[in-house]
């Protein structure tokens, strides 16, 4: 089959279109002929060497964390047929034409396959910090990154829990804040003094998705750094706060995230060739929507 695999960490011409092996599903598993695999910065990062201390590889690597596609192949017990559309995390790197998977759901109808393959690991985010934050209905909720991936998934999440949510975005992409649900403010230089206008009474909890440096004036803003937390602000270490990372890649994730419709921006579909503008795009953090590759 074809794979696109990095022998070595470095820049994007260390992606290769190459011919492996057919990978075989043991128990528990599926083989999916992959018609979608999502792009992720952690695909990037990991490709560079970014993250060689604390998520290593052994070389040749397939990348692709996301899929979607089409049961080809049967482990004992895996619970799914030859044919069944599914989508989910990939065992075996999703770049590729086929892949093994055992965290997998079906994938409904309504649901493309690029959306399919873009949507477990933003979604699986978002609703885990949501978690980590304990968001209740009536309680106001501001969010840094509100048009981002994760933040749009988080944004109707929170709305569908009954809390009120101050999505902080570009002026290019307030609109969409707003149609999601949320109180829409322009992030920058005296984001704070608009986000109290817009909630006078105060202000619960902070989602930092965008990594911007808000994290000070957040504490400042809720006057506890207690129910803050980022996935994008690595600096939360050394100022004792929260950085959520690591999450929980199991089918019950899936179904809740079907099961609350929760919808994704679309954003640059490229080729399995074209693997390295996917990378390129997602690197500048200006994508419009959740990068894919097909093989449709």
């Amino acid at each position: 089959m074809r794979a696109i695999t990095i022998t070595q960490y470095g820049d994007t011409d260390v992606l290769q279109e190459t011919e492996v092996a057919l990978p075989e599903p043991g128990p528990g598993q599926v083989r999916v002929a992959v018609k979608a695999a999502g792009v992720n910065p952690v695909d990037w990062k990991i490709r560079s060497g970014a993250m060689a201390e604390v998520r290593p590889v052994e070389f040749p690597h397939i990348l692709g964390l996301e899929l979607a596609g089409v049961v080809d192949a049967v482990g004992e017990g895996a619970g799914f047929a030859v044919g069944d559309e599914v989508f989910g995390w990939s065992d075996t790197g999703a770049y590729a034409e086929y892949a093994l998977a055992t965290n997998v759901i079906r994938k409904p109808a309504g649901l493309s396959w690029p959306e399919a393959a873009g949507l477990p690991i933003v979604g699986e985010t978002a609703l885990r910090v949501l978690g980590e934050l304990e968001v209740k209905p009536g309680e106001t909720l501001v969010l840094h990154g509100a048009s981002g991936q994760v933040g749009r998934i988080a944004t109707q999440a929170a709305v569908a829990l009954g809390a009120t949510v101050i999505g902080l975005a570009g002026t290019s992409t307030l609109d969409e804040v707003e149609a999601l649900g949320a109180l829409p403010v322009q992030y920058g230089d005296g984001w704070v003094s608009r986000v109290r206008a817009a909630a006078p009474g105060g202000v619960d909890a902070v989602f930092d998705a965008a990594g911007f440096g808000v994290l000070a004036d957040s504490v400042a803003l809720l006057g506890s750094p207690d129910r803050l937390v980022t996935i994008a602000d690595p600096s939360a270490y050394a100022q004792g706060l929260t950085f959520s990372a690591g999450g929980s890649e199991t089918p019950a994730v899936l179904e809740d995230l079907v099961a609350r419709e929760l919808k994704l921006k679309p954003g640059s579909s490229y080729g399995l060739a074209e693997v390295a503008e996917a990378h390129r795009e997602s690197a500048t953090g200006h994508a419009g929507g959740k990068i894919t590759l097909t093989l449709v």
